[in-house]
């Protein structure tokens, strides 16, 4: 393919802000050369440029709902009435509907400036638990969406098989998330064959209570070295006394006690972490899968930030259930909520001058590219050509030198500043539109009216 030749003001590589930087595209990856200088035949993409964030945890359909659940119930509202309103939601969804309610969501994705999505994928089968004609439609649904609205994607399809840690069977809510484990790595390894630049398979076990040891044992051991794996833990508080009381440990040290966790593991949530759980997961390399606004909208908690960062964890953030669909809320989110635990500022800054905001968010680019499990998350030689635009015109950016650029993108208020967006070097997003946001929003329009009905 011809070679595309960009230049920036400045562009965010290597932990910094550089000045005056040629970016080649071709095949859909970065061609760097440093050598390169800006002539006439490039094309200037604006003041500051970044790269793509990855959205390493997303469940699609509970986009629909967002808003939906936010009156008061009888008794005390927590994580686990929640849950039952989105069972009910989750009961009409069919593929046609998933289809149309994630390529939304992907399209305002990518507005905000997520270039990447790891898809943690539970809602396999019909409402009764049999499967569709196709088993993998569903699955199919999500690719499709994805390829429509021209996002990165980490297909992360879920094995859900028991309702507890005793092992107890799913509810009748619960039974079309369900596969067993033969049934599951099949499903796995059909959706491997469609693999390539903007598409990766992973696994996901949906959580300690769901998979029993012998099953995240034999998925382990069957599925290829190199893919990432994904898990729920440690969430809520009963998960944690449960874990305490039927396994005698709780959920995060039971799990690097009893799996070779790893760079290639994703531990969503991790809240509820004692100091040794927390030491032990930053030494594992594993990313903690961190959604602040859900966390925050469901009343999980507040992950240890501060330690984790400072025994060298490694994190990246996800937008969940999509009350929120902003990488910038998240990581404002992220610093806010620590700021009002320890009555502090600035806490994610570990060292004197750092900045909140390039600290987050090259932390969140590192920990979405492993979390995704592909060369995403950095303009860099051979990396994906997934970059951001910011939109210097606006009054948020006005008199902000590069010392002060990521500090204002995340902290300076709600205007989005994403401008221009470019995914495996095609550009998905201009002047803040997406590129088929007319058809594809209209088509999520007659979807969830239907679905009201």
């Amino acid at each position: 393919m011809s070679l595309s030749t960009y230049r920036a003001d400045y562009a965010w590589q290597g932990h910094r802000w550089c000045q005056d930087t040629v970016l080649d595209v071709r095949d859909g990856h970065f061609v760097i050369d440093d050598q390169a200088v800006a002539n006439g035949s490039s094309t200037r993409l604006g003041k500051y440029v970044l790269p793509g964030m990855p959205n390493l945890h997303s469940h699609a359909f509970q986009r629909a709902m967002a808003g939906m659940a936010e009156r008061r119930g009888p008794g005390d509202d927590s994580f686990w009435t929640w849950r039952e309103a989105m069972y009910g939601f989750a009961q009409r969804i069919g593929p046609d509907d998933l289809k149309a309610i994630a390529a939304q969501l992907y399209v305002e994705m990518l507005q905000a400036g997520y270039t990447h999505v790891c898809e943690f994928h539970y809602l396999h089968h019909q409402p009764d638990g049999s499967p569709w004609s196709d088993p993998a439609a569903m699955s199919q649904a999500i690719v499709e969406a994805a390829e429509e609205a021209g996002i990165g994607l980490t297909l992360l399809p879920v094995l859900y098989m028991t309702g507890g840690f005793d092992g107890r069977p799913l509810g009748e809510r619960q039974r079309r998330f369900g596969h067993t484990v033969d049934a599951y790595l099949r499903l796995v390894d059909s959706l491997r064959a469609g693999d390539g630049t903007r598409k990766t398979t992973g696994v996901a076990l949906h959580s300690l209570r769901a998979v029993q040891p012998d099953a995240i044992q034999a998925v382990l051991g069957a599925i290829a070295r190199e893919m990432p794996v994904h898990i729920h833990i440690a969430e809520q508080v009963p998960e944690v006394d449960e874990c305490l009381a039927l396994r005698g440990c709780r959920p995060v040290q039971w799990l690097l006690d009893s799996v070779a966790v790893d760079a290639r593991w994703c531990l969503v949530h991790a809240t509820h972490l004692d100091s040794g759980e927390t030491r032990a997961l930053a030494q594992s390399g594993a990313v903690a899968g961190l959604c602040p606004t859900t966390e925050a909208n469901l009343g999980d908690g507040l992950f240890p930030l501060a330690p984790f960062i400072d025994q060298g964890g490694v994190l990246g953030i996800g937008s969940d259930s999509h009350i929120s669909v902003s990488p910038v809320e998240e990581l404002r989110w992220l610093e806010y909520g620590q700021r009002l635990v320890a009555r502090q500022r600035n806490v994610a800054a570990r060292q004197a001058g750092q900045s909140v905001g390039e600290s987050l968010f090259e932390r969140s680019l590192a920990g979405g590219a492993a979390a995704s499990g592909t060369t995403i998350g950095t303009i860099a030689h051979k990396a994906r050509a997934d970059l951001i635009v910011l939109d210097d015109t606006s009054p948020l950016l006005m008199a902000r030198d590069p010392g002060h650029a990521m500090d204002s993108f995340i902290f300076s208020g709600n205007v989005p500043l994403v401008r221009d967006v470019m995914v495996a070097g095609r550009w998905v997003v201009r002047d803040g539109q997406h590129i088929e946001q007319s058809r594809i929003t209209d088509r999520y329009r007659r979807t969830v009216e239907r679905l009201k009905a």
